[in-house]
């Protein structure tokens, strides 16, 4: 049922686009169903993608059930997938791995299934939910065909959207270092690093929360200073031991003397 309703609402829609095109037009009302189907790989190997989708959208009814109902769904996605159109291309895919696991087209199915939601991903400062999406179906497609010859490509894929994970979240973080939120940053800037430890931004990022946590401590209510200077030491220990030898060294120096030295005022007046 699902798979029908599909069909039809990807055959209105070609149809819509096709309305003046009355070659094609005339061979779908011809109610000819070999005809519609040759045409259709006419317009298949000359790459005509979506006269030759529209035939085939037309000519899915008439072999539902028949050898020849997997290829024709898979054609039919892969015209949409050549035309750019990925949102569609991708529910056909889908459909068609659910409906055809046993396809000679399965391997290049569940292929361009994943690419589908690749090329729909957009950049780290847009929602990285489609990022998601595809990271899933790429890694589900090398763990399902570990012999691919696509498999090189897939894992540099699989690396690229891992790496805007990596760069929305720091964005994320950064976003409220930047406009003085310094709570906040710290606590965001410590939940990238516990999600994507990888990250390229590690560096960056253990900086940020020295920096943060400093700047945090520095404009508390003096009762709290002490407690989140000491916590900032050890976000500067960590930060050390971790990169001893960081172009951020300075820095981070700089912001640990001064915290140490308002400990050691503050020790030294308790005990007058």
């Amino acid at each position: 049922m699902k798979r029908h309703l599909i069909y039809a609402l990807c055959a209105a829609f070609s149809m819509i686009l096709l309305s003046s095109c009355g070659g094609v037009t005339t061979i779908l009302r011809s109610k000819d169903s070999e005809q519609i189907y040759q045409k259709a790989l006419e317009y298949y190997h000359k790459e005509k993608w979506l006269r030759a989708s529209t035939l085939f959208e037309g000519a899915q009814p008439y072999y539902i059930g028949s050898q020849r109902e997997d290829s024709i769904a898979f054609f039919n996605a892969r015209c949409k997938f050549k035309n750019r159109d990925y949102e569609s291309a991708a529910l056909l895919f889908d459909d068609f791995r659910h409906s055809f696991g046993r396809s000679v087209f399965i391997e290049d199915a569940e292929g361009m299934f994943a690419l589908c939601y690749y090329y729909l991903a957009p950049g780290p400062t847009r929602d990285q939910t489609m990022t998601g999406h595809a990271l899933k179906a790429v890694n589900e497609f090398m763990s399902r065909y570990p012999n691919s010859d696509k498999l090189e490509k897939f894992a540099r894929i699989d690396r690229e959207l891992t790496e805007r994970l990596y760069e929305k979240s720091f964005l994320n973080a950064y976003t409220y270092y930047k406009i003085g939120r310094y709570k906040s940053a710290i606590r965001a800037l410590k939940n990238s690093l516990k999600m994507y430890p990888e990250s390229h931004h590690r560096e960056q990022i253990m900086y940020l929360i020295v920096d943060s946590s400093y700047r945090f401590a520095s404009n508390s209510i003096a009762e709290k200073q002490t407690d989140r200077y000491l916590a900032m030491l050890d976000s500067y220990l960590s930060f050390k031991e971790e990169y001893p030898e960081s172009k951020y060294t300075k820095d981070v120096e700089r912001m640990a003397k001064q915290a140490r030295d308002f400990l050691a005022r503050k020790n030294k007046a308790e005990k007058k």
